[in-house]
C-alpha cells in the first residue's frame, strides 16, 4: 500500500488551463445549487436563492484560486512536478474540500439566515465534493488524453524508425559500375580514401565492403536525415548503433566494431556530440 501511494503522480500546474477550469467550476456549482436548492433555499425568494447560489459560487471561485493558482505559483519547489506523487495528491484534494467547506460555512455563518448545525455542515461537506470530484474527473481525462497522445508520438516514431531502417541509401559513383544501394540500417562505417570512400555494411553476420568513387562531403550530404550515423572524423562516419566498444586515453577515442579489423578514431572536436548521441 505505501509503495502505491509513493508511486508518481503528474501534478496539473498549467495555471491558463487551470484558470478555465476554475472559471467552469464555480459556474456549475452555481447552477447547481440554484436548480436543486439543497437545504433550505427552497423556501426563500427567488432574489434570495439567487444571491446563496452566487455566494457559493464565488467562494468555490476563490477556494480554487487560491488553491490551483496562488499557491502553486508561490509554493512552486512543494508542487515541483517530479516531486510530485499519489500520497501528496490524495492530500492536496482533502485540503482543496476542507478549503472550499470551510469556505461554505463561513459564508452561510455570515448570512446568518440558517440554523447552523451538524447536518448542515455534513451537507456543506457534501456540496464542496462537487468541485472536488469536477476537479479530479478533469484532470483524470486530461491525463489519459496526455497519455494516449504520448503513445500515438511513440508509435509514430517507431513507424518512421521502422521506415527509416528500411530506407535504401544510394551512392553514386563516378564510374556508374561502382554505385552502391543498402539499407541505411545495414551501414557500419564509411572511411575516407583519397578520391574514394570505402562503405562497410553487415550482410548476415558477415561484413562487406565496396570502394566508391565520390567523396566523404557527399557521402555526410546524402545520410544527414539519420542521426545515428555519425561523422566522428574528417575521414570517417560511423552508424553508433553497432559501435561494440570504445576505448579512450588522453590522446582520444577509439571506436571497435565487431568483424572490422582496425579501429576508428574520435576526434576531439567530435568526442562530446558523439558522447552526447551514446
Amino acid at each position: 500500500m505505501l509503495d502505491f501511494l509513493k508511486k508518481p503522480y503528474p501534478f496539473n500546474d498549467d495555471l491558463k488551463y487551470n484558470s478555465k477550469l476554475i472559471f467552469f467550476i464555480s459556474l456549475g456549482v452555481l447552477v447547481f445549487l440554484y436548480l436543486f436548492q439543497p437545504f433550505d433555499v427552497s423556501t426563500m425568494a427567488n432574489k434570495q436563492r439567487i444571491y446563496v447560489a452566487i455566494g457559493l459560487g464565488v467562494v468555490t471561485f476563490l477556494s480554487l484560486s487560491l488553491n490551483l493558482l496562488i499557491l502553486p505559483s508561490l509554493f512552486s519547489r512543494i508542487f515541483f512536478k517530479r516531486i510530485w506523487n499519489i500520497k501528496k495528491e490524495i492530500i492536496w484534494n482533502i485540503w482543496i474540500l476542507s478549503t472550499i467547506s470551510v469556505g461554505y460555512f463561513l459564508y452561510y455563518k455570515a448570512l446568518g439566515i440558517f440554523e447552523i448545525d451538524f447536518n448542515m455542515i455534513v451537507g456543506l461537506i457534501l456540496i464542496a465534493i462537487i468541485p472536488i470530484t469536477g476537479l479530479i474527473t478533469v484532470n483524470q481525462n486530461r491525463k489519459l488524453r496526455s497519455y494516449l497522445k504520448l503513445a500515438e508520438g511513440i508509435n509514430k516514431k517507431l513507424k518512421d524508425n521502422k521506415s527509416i531502417e528500411e530506407k535504401l541509401v544510394h551512392f553514386e559513383s563516378d564510374y556508374v559500375k561502382d554505385n552502391l544501394s543498402i539499407k541505411v540500417s545495414l551501414l557500419l562505417l564509411i572511411r575516407a580514401a583519397n578520391n574514394y570512400i570505402e562503405v562497410f555494411w553487415k550482410e548476415g553476420e558477415r561484413v562487406k565492403s565496396q570502394m566508391i568513387r565520390t567523396s566523404l562531403l557527399k557521402a555526410e550530404l546524402l545520410l544527414q536525415e539519420h542521426k545515428f550515423i555519425f561523422k566522428c572524423h574528417r575521414s570517417y562516419m560511423v552508424n553508433i548503433n553497432f559501435i561494440d566498444k570504445i576505448e579512450g586515453n588522453i590522446q582520444g577515442y577509439k571506436l571497435f566494431f565487431e568483424n572490422v579489423d582496425f579501429s576508428i578514431p574520435v576526434s576531439k572536436n567530435f568526442a562530446y556530440e558523439l558522447k552526447e548521441l551514446i
